[in-house]
């Protein structure tokens, strides 16, 4: 059975989290560490935060704390944010006091909308584990006694790296259809194998996940998609039948050659990795991905940055003999690490990628020099912006990137003068 790292508590990140079981327990509390964090824990992975469970109601949180240190951002369903100790004012402008969320030990009521219980009643930390989702989600660690609680069977099916969910699995999903997703999403970033029952679970109710929101999705598919084995995420996907209402055009994705291409890419973006996948998927990508991205609400720069590798990253595979002037827009792009990732992954080999690379980690003024010549040059010549005027500013920026003009002297002897 794996063990708590006791060393894991010194480190910053848990130190406001056991401040605040300590507070708790000095008034007559219980308070544990809860959920994700000891499962990381126990995993030797780095928690992302932690989170306290105890046996205080929100308002007797707010008592121990004082209001002005609390925030009730989930006061409904027991959840109190407590901030830390107010310290430096440069502390406070660079936004480093953020809340620790407690938790009110609790069972469900009905789901009705299958993502929040319509009520919630405290209770004790073993009716709060067994209204959880996953078995390794519902273990709690005592930092003074040194002890895993755990009433699901985390312990056993983490060291066998089981993702199986507390009690039955259809009850569990019907509480919230995200689970299904989420339960994939585990076994992604986890490298864990789904129980059986949970995973015939999640294929018989796989049509139910169209309920939940495409905020909710896209959080969870963006971690699927950084994961490092997201092949394997998408795969599952498939085999679940989830994709059929997530992602449909995953059921003719090329496995081999994106496994290669993802694995190419090492540790892509969400964006970097979505390029990808797309470019391994029969048909148009930019209309697909216009799909995903509207079904998914993920954002402008997201959707921007996999436009911008679908359209130019096959050019950078192929760019080794391009003349500069058309390659040199590619990469000032906004988004050309995008694109030039998702060339690296596309063909590792090529000339042409590592030229771009070299180019784009290069010095920025060789990169992308000063203009010798602007519109304001023309205009004072008396010409007035329009087609022309922007032809003969391209034609002079390409002659002065591929060193056919290399002084402001050459380039104004370019600009026609009213007697041509």
């Amino acid at each position: 059975m794996p063990e708590f790292p006791i060393e894991i508590l010194k480190t910053p990140e848990a130190a406001e989290a056991v401040r605040i079981i300590t507070e708790l327990k000095n008034a007559g509390f219980v308070a544990v560490l809860a959920g994700g964090c000891v499962r990381d824990a126990l995993l030797g992975r780095k928690p992302k935060d932690f989170d306290v469970a105890t046996d205080a109601t929100p308002e007797s949180v707010r008592e121990v704390f004082g209001k002005r240190s609390t925030l009730a951002f989930g006061e409904s369903f027991g959840v109190i944010g407590v901030l830390p100790p107010r310290s430096t004012a440069a502390e406070e402008t660079s936004h480093k006091r953020m809340p620790t969320e407690v938790a009110t030990f609790r069972a469900d009521g009905n789901y009705s909308d299958g993502r929040r219980p319509d009520s919630v009643t405290y209770g004790d930390a073993e009716a709060d584990a067994l209204r959880r989702d996953f078995t390794i989600n519902g273990m709690f660690y005592d930092v003074f006694d040194s002890r895993v609680i755990d009433y699901v069977g985390g312990l056993e099916d983490l060291s066998k790296g089981h993702l199986r969910t507390i009690g039955k699995a259809i009850q569990r999903f019907e509480e919230d259809k995200l689970r299904m997703l989420r339960a994939v999403r585990f076994a992604t970033t986890l490298g864990f194998s789904i129980e059986h029952k949970t995973f015939a679970a999640i294929q018989n109710h796989a049509s139910d996940i169209s309920v939940v929101s495409g905020e909710r999705i896209g959080a969870e598919m963006r971690r699927v998609m950084t994961a490092p084995a997201v092949d394997f995420g998408l795969e599952t996907l498939v085999d679940t039948g989830l994709s059929l209402h997530i992602w449909p055009q995953l059921q003719t994705m090329n496995w081999t050659e994106f496994s290669r291409s993802i694995q190419a890419a090492k540790q892509p973006t969400f964006e970097t990795a979505m390029a990808i996948a797309l470019f391994h998927l029969p048909g148009d990508s930019l209309h697909t991905l216009r799909l995903i991205f509207d079904d998914w609400k993920l954002s402008v720069a997201e959707r921007r940055a996999v436009e911008a590798a679908l359209t130019h990253a096959e050019t950078i595979t192929q760019c080794d003999g391009l003349a500069w002037s058309r390659l040199q827009p590619i990469l000032v792009d906004t988004d050309a690490p995008t694109i030039v990732a998702t060339a690296r992954a596309l063909a590792p080999k090529s000339r042409g990628v590592a030229r771009a690379g070299r180019a784009l980690s290069g010095d920025p003024n060789e990169l992308n020099p000063p203009p010798l010549v602007t519109g304001a040059d023309l205009i004072s010549t008396g010409m007035r912006p329009g087609p022309e005027f922007k032809a003969i500013l391209q034609s002079i920026r390409d002659d002065q990137l591929d060193g056919k003009l290399k002084t402001r002297e050459e380039a104004l002897q370019r600009i026609p003068t009213g007697d041509e």
